[in-house]
């Protein structure tokens, strides 16, 4: 057997959706091997600092640790916010891909993906966090084109197809045709900051503080991008402290409330999306009345948002099938199939 080929099928090339909430990992000729919050504990005693817990781990512990530890997300809005711990934390991470510290003869081929709207800063961020972790070359790969092609749409074809992938930290929509963007726009609101608004409308209607994992529970459990039809819907009980008291207190929070909390976000993604319809030209246009909007992104899970969507524009939208690791699914078919290879940028 060459050379050649005993590397190809020892390959551990891999593709990584680094998220601000979540990173998806997916390995060559094994598909998503890792999904887990991008989240790193920090433990420091006599003045010395260590990491000691990296993903699902380090989120338990969010909002629980005594003075020593605290816990850190190095990515905000889609980048790097601090390059040691999200190289840490990558290296951490493409180790577990693997199964542990790999003996493979070469350093493995990373692609990345990065928000359309990353500065040449935030890009090379990325880059050098990938190469200090232990990436042989770095390909850099736009979201929405990771998530067109993990989603499914004739990216490599001149048919026009508009991607709205609604992340932890961004939203990011494209309009893209033969293996290009002919339109995109990347506007800071995702996940995070509903969670953010969710936090912030119980702490005004009922003078409770809730923690970061009670916000995501609400969004998840009783979120919804429009009112309900009986003006109350679903409820749930939100545990928290009472701000005038002092106290633990529990509160009940309805679905309706929710909604309330998320409009101002909700609108602002609507918006984006009206204006990147605006901006797409006309052949381009007339075929997004056929293909419609396609969502990806945890984001686009939120009850009802794809109807605000439908009703804002009159377009089809559907809700990718496998809208959370799209991203990564994309980044690793681009990485897999020499079609793509086109849409990567190698750094």
């Amino acid at each position: 057997m060459g050379l050649s080929r005993f590397f190809s099928l020892t390959s551990n090339d891999i593709a990584i959706d680094l998220g601000t909430v979540n990173t998806v990992v997916y390995a060559r000729g094994r598909g998503i091997v890792l999904n887990e919050p991008s989240v790193v504990a920090i433990e420091t005693l006599n003045g010395v600092s260590r990491v000691c817990a990296i993903g699902a781990e380090a989120k338990l512990m969010l909002g629980k640790t005594p003075d020593y530890i605290r816990t850190v997300r190095p990515m905000r809005d889609g980048v790097i916010a601090d390059v040691d711990i999200a190289e840490k934390m990558i290296k951490h991470f493409i180790e577990k891909a693997h199964g542990g510290r790999s003996r493979l003869p070469r350093r493995p081929d990373i692609a990345i993906c990065i928000p359309s709207g990353a500065t040449m800063v935030e890009r090379r961020a990325i880059q050098q966090a990938a190469s200090n972790a232990g990436a042989g070359k770095v390909y850099l790969i736009e979201e929405s084109m990771a998530a067109a092609i993990g989603a499914g749409l004739p990216v490599t074809e001149p048919i026009g197809a508009m991607v709205v992938d609604i992340g932890g930290g961004t939203t990011e929509v494209a309009v893209l045709s033969l293996r290009g963007l002919a339109y995109s726009n990347s506007v800071r609101v995702g996940g995070d900051r509903m969670d953010e608004a969710i936090t912030s409308g119980i702490r005004r209607r009922h003078n409770l503080l809730i923690g970061e994992s009670t916000a995501e529970r609400i969004k998840v459990e009783i979120g919804s991008a429009r009112p309900p039809a009986d003006g109350h819907g679903r409820s749930m009980r939100v545990k928290g402290r009472n701000l005038l008291s002092g106290f633990p207190a529990e509160v009940v929070v309805s679905e309706a409330d929710v909604a309330g909390f998320l409009s101002d976000l909700v609108g602002q993604v609507v918006q984006t999306v009206r204006s990147a319809l605006e901006q797409t030209g006309p052949e381009l246009a007339a075929d997004l009345c056929d293909q419609g909007i396609v969502m990806t992104g945890g984001g686009s899970l939120l009850a009802r948002i794809d109807e605000e969507l439908a009703e804002a524009t009159g377009l089809p939208v559907i809700v990718a099938e496998n809208a959370l690791t799209c991203v990564a699914l994309g980044a690793g078919q681009a990485l897999e199939d020499p079609v793509y290879r086109g849409v990567m940028a190698e750094s």
